[in-house]
């Protein structure tokens, strides 16, 4: 698009010599920017199923609350023919809106526009959007949909990116971010989502990657594809890089919606309260959970049953599900008040704590202990999975950061042992020696350093080995081990459980206990900042 200042015939434009000239001048510009894209360019992203940046900003903010930021601006780049082709907006759409009346600042890149490239006028959008979010305390929402940097303007592209990494780490646990990917983003652009608090991504839409398929062919010989090597599944299932797998945009503009409900709109802030009025005696659905737990500690249940009777209802906002299946994380709300939830998942790989579930749910209990969300703990592990690929690849540092998160942690923390808790997997699962302020046990419960079997392989083995018949030997053994140890009572004689309830008695005990904890204040000795075991 040519500069509109230009030397044309009178008669091609408005007077602008007059107030009316002037007007209808502006309003020329202003159409021009809300159509920056070429229409050939438009045609294609909607035929790829994807809406323009324009579209998506409308969908996702409250009607009519958008208020735009620089509509007008234009790049100043004159290399490599630049200075013929400046539309309006630079390629993305910046500004800010409401989503349920709560103020939201919210970035688009117009992949219709130089491909969403980044280039300097683009990147100081971006920049003066989110200083709007940090200065006003309010979420930020960027929507991704870029080819990466504009290589015509050059390291002024990457100082632009840099700069925008810098208010994502500042803005870091002050105020929410959640960034959608809508498209291609590869390269040094995928740092600013990975940087932020949420990543929702489109399946078979959305890609992620730091370098693609031509060039990891033509240096490792590698054969992959886009959606294999850096689609919405792989990065909900695989990476952990994304929290959600949407089906399509409006899905992805949902949860996004959904997620900024749960949480405040700065850390100095609450979370919005929701009307509720909980029923403040056993119900029969509470009395589902009696019968929940299986008489062999060796049969899974599902833990989404617990949480869903907690929950008030049973709406379980679930992120990360796909990623680490074996432990549960995400939001819910007990008499109308947000709350976090992790949970051992029985179903999967007996709920034990690998690399991955221990970094999922430590980056889930910060996020919550950030924003002030008060985290449930729903505990059912046998253990860190055992193996040397486990082993080899840090679980010991890796599952610290669990260990780290609670530790650190000085919202409400409540935690109900429903089975299994054995050794150090006990401790780091929200356990009164780490600062939980509320722990409950079920009847169910098996508080020990290990399960009865491997207890009595260790104590008894002498005794196993020299006996008559070592199976009705072991079983003796079992017994004993079972009701001397493995059970709630030995924790609850030593405060390290403050009560062993009724599974039906959950609900109602999670709520007295929130209730509690509503005005809790806890402070960290002072320090710079510690040093989690990254």
């Amino acid at each position: 698009m040519n500069d509109p200042i230009s030397a044309e015939p009178a008669d091609a434009g408005p007077d602008i010599r007059t107030t009316a000239g002037k007007l209808a001048d502006l309003e020329r510009r202003l159409d021009e920017a809300a159509h920056a894209g070429p229409a050939r360019a438009v045609e294609k992203q909607h035929a790829r199923g994807k809406m323009t940046a324009r579209e998506r900003v409308l969908e996702f903010l409250d009607d009519g609350s958008f208020v735009e930021f620089d509509e007008l601006a234009r790049h100043r780049s004159i290399s490599f023919g630049m200075e013929h082709e400046r539309p309006y907006g630079d390629g993305v759409v910046t500004g800010h809106g409401t989503v349920d009346d709560r103020p939201v600042a919210v970035f688009a890149q117009d992949f219709t526009v130089f491909g969403g490239s980044l280039g300097e006028v683009f990147g100081e959008k971006i920049v003066k959007v989110m200083d709007h979010a940090l200065k006003t305390g309010c979420p930020v929402v960027g929507i991704n949909d870029s080819g990466g940097a504009r290589i015509q303007e050059g390291v002024v592209s990457l100082g632009l990116y840099a700069e925008i990494f810098k208010r994502n780490v500042h803005a870091s646990g002050v105020i929410p971010q959640i960034s959608l990917i809508m498209g291609p983003c590869a390269g040094g652009a995928v740092y600013s989502p990975a940087l932020t608090d949420f990543v929702l991504m489109v399946s078979e839409k959305s890609h992620m990657f730091i370098t693609g398929p031509d060039v990891i062919k033509t240096v490792t010989g590698e054969e992959v594809t886009f959606e294999e090597l850096g689609g919405a599944h792989t990065h909900s299932s695989r990476s952990g890089v994304a929290h959600y797998e949407a089906s399509d945009e409006a899905d992805c503009l949902e949860f996004a919606r959904a997620l900024l409900s749960y949480l405040p709109s700065n850390n100095m802030d609450g979370a919005p309260v929701f009307d509720a009025y909980p029923v403040l005696e056993t119900t029969d659905d509470d009395r589902e959970l009696d019968t929940l737990i299986p008489d062999s500690a060796n049969q899974p249940y599902e833990m989404h049953t617990v949480i869903e009777h907690v929950l008030d209802d049973g709406e379980f906002l679930e992120v990360h599900a796909q990623f680490a299946p074996n432990i549960l994380v995400g939001f819910g709300r007990v008499e109308g008040r947000s709350v976090g939830i992790v949970a051992n998942q029985p179903m999967s790989f007996a709920g034990t704590l690998d690399i991955s579930a221990s970094e999922k749910a430590a980056r889930f209990v910060r996020t919550c202990d950030a924003f002030n969300i008060p985290v449930l703990t729903f505990v059912d592990v046998p253990g860190f999975l055992p193996g040397t690929d486990q082993e080899w690849n840090g679980i010991i540092r890796r599952g610290a950061k669990l260990l780290y998160a609670y530790a650190e942690a000085t919202v409400p923390l409540v935690t109900v042992i429903t089975r299994k808790a054995y050794g150090g997997a006990y401790d780091v699962m929200g356990s009164k020696h780490l600062g939980a302020d509320i722990n409950l046990a079920w009847p169910t419960a098996q508080i020990a350093v290990m399960g009865a079997q491997g207890a009595v392989n260790i104590l008894y083995r002498r005794e196993l080995a020299s006996a008559d018949d070592p199976d009705a030997q072991r079983a003796r053994f079992v017994a004993e081990y079972e009701d001397t140890l493995a059970n709630p009572y030995l924790a609850a004689e030593r405060g390290y459980v403050d009560a062993v309830i009724r599974p039906s008695e959950t609900r109602l005990q999670i709520v007295k206990a929130l209730r509690a904890l509503r005005n809790k204040r806890a402070t960290l000795p002072p320090k710079k900042h510690g040093n989690i075991p990254l």
